[in-house]
C-alpha cells in the first residue's frame, strides 16, 4: 500500500508555527496600540485604548495568549483541510478530517488532479469523489500507477459540464435546491458545508464542479 499525505514537518509543524505567528502578530498589534489610538479612522479604537489602559506585563501575556490560541484555532482548521490517500492493490481510501471515503478495486477505473482535487471515476464514468487537497499531483499519479490504477492527465468528461443556473430544467427540483444552497455556502466562505453539499449532489447522479464562484455540473451516465 502507498500512502500520500503531507510531509511530517507539515502536519507537525503547524502546531508550532501557527500559535507562534498569532502570538507575534498580536503582541505587535499591542506595541502599536497607542499609535493606533491616534488614528481615528482605524477601527475598534476602543479596544486599543483599552489595550493602552492594561498595565505591564499583564497587557504583554494577555497579547501572547490570545495570539496563540486564535493560531492554535487557525492550525486546528488548518489541520481539518489536510487530507491522506492510501492506494492498496485492492482499494482506494481517502481520509480527511473525520471522513472517510472507502472505495474498492472494481468500483475505481482512474484518477486524475483536476486543480487541487483528487478525482475518482468508476468503470461508468460516474464521480465516485472530487476532494480538495494541497497534496503533490506526481506523489498522487506514482501511487496510482504504482498500484496499478490508470492515471488520466486530465478530466475526459470536461467538456460535459455546463453552467448551473437557478432551476435548471434538467435537473430534478431537490438537486436544484441542493445547487442553491451551496452558492450560499459558496458565498458565504463556508467551504466545508459547500464540500458537503457537493457529496449529497453526487450522491444524486450529478457531478459538480466550481470555477471561483460559479458551479458547473454534468449529469453521470
Amino acid at each position: 500500500m502507498t500512502t500520500v499525505q503531507e510531509t511530517a514537518a507539515v502536519r507537525y509543524g503547524i502546531w508550532v508555527l501557527c500559535p507562534a505567528v498569532g502570538a507575534a502578530a498580536v503582541w505587535g498589534l499591542k506595541l502599536a496600540a497607542a499609535w493606533i489610538t491616534t488614528l481615528r479612522w482605524f477601527p475598534f479604537q476602543g479596544v486599543f485604548a483599552l489595550v493602552t489602559d492594561i498595565p505591564e506585563p499583564w497587557v504583554t501575556i494577555a497579547a501572547l495568549g490570545i495570539g496563540a490560541v486564535a493560531g492554535a484555532v487557525l492550525a486546528l482548521l488548518w489541520a481539518a483541510e489536510m487530507m491522506s490517500v492510501d492506494v492498496a492493490p485492492d482499494r482506494v481510501v481517502l481520509r480527511k478530517d473525520d471522513l472517510v471515503f472507502d472505495f474498492g478495486r472494481a468500483q475505481v477505473e482512474s484518477a486524475f488532479v483536476d486543480g487541487k482535487q483528487l478525482v475518482l471515476l468508476s468503470p461508468g464514468g460516474t464521480e465516485l469523489a472530487r476532494e480538495t487537497s494541497d497534496l503533490s499531483r506526481t506523489r498522487l499519479e506514482q501511487a496510482f500507477t504504482g498500484q496499478g490504477y490508470r492515471w488520466r492527465d486530465a478530466d475526459p468528461f470536461a467538456s460535459e459540464f455546463r453552467m448551473w443556473v437557478e432551476h435548471a430544467p434538467e435537473l430534478p427540483a431537490e438537486v436544484n435546491a441542493l445547487f442553491t444552497a451551496r452558492r450560499k455556502a459558496i458565498s458565504s466562505y463556508e467551504h466545508e458545508e459547500a464540500a458537503e453539499l457537493a457529496r449529497e449532489i453526487r450522491k444524486r447522479g450529478v457531478s459538480v464542479r466550481d470555477e471561483k464562484k460559479r458551479q458547473y455540473y454534468r449529469c453521470e451516465r
